[in-house]
């Protein structure tokens, strides 16, 4: 949400909306209050988009099928190199490779 007198960023703080810049505050009616859940973050790739990733030709260590998703992710220090994921397209088995 938005303020509407600086147009900067407001933050939920104890109950209402408060601007950080000006100090507006906003009171929301009880519909408009936003629900929010904290998700777990973790590495490799994301179940419920793996659909849309590329697909390359590697074999599975579990099945032994020959095609798998792919991504690269930046899992360790900058100066270090990516590290790739790989999901089979057959069993979903997931593993990175060393």
């Amino acid at each position: 949400m938005f303020c509407p007198k600086c147009n900067s960023l407001m933050s939920f703080n104890k109950g209402c909306f408060v601007c950080k810049r000006c100090g507006y505050k906003l009171q929301p009616k009880e519909k408009e209050l936003i629900k929010t859940e904290r998700v777990k973050k973790r590495y490799g790739i994301i179940e419920e988009k793996f659909e849309l990733l590329p697909k390359t030709r590697v074999r599975c260590p579990k099945c032994g099928n020959l095609e798998a998703y792919w991504e690269i992710r930046q899992v360790r220090a900058a100066d270090e190199p990516e590290t790739k994921f790989y999901r089979c397209c057959k069993c979903n088995y997931s593993w990175r490779e060393e």
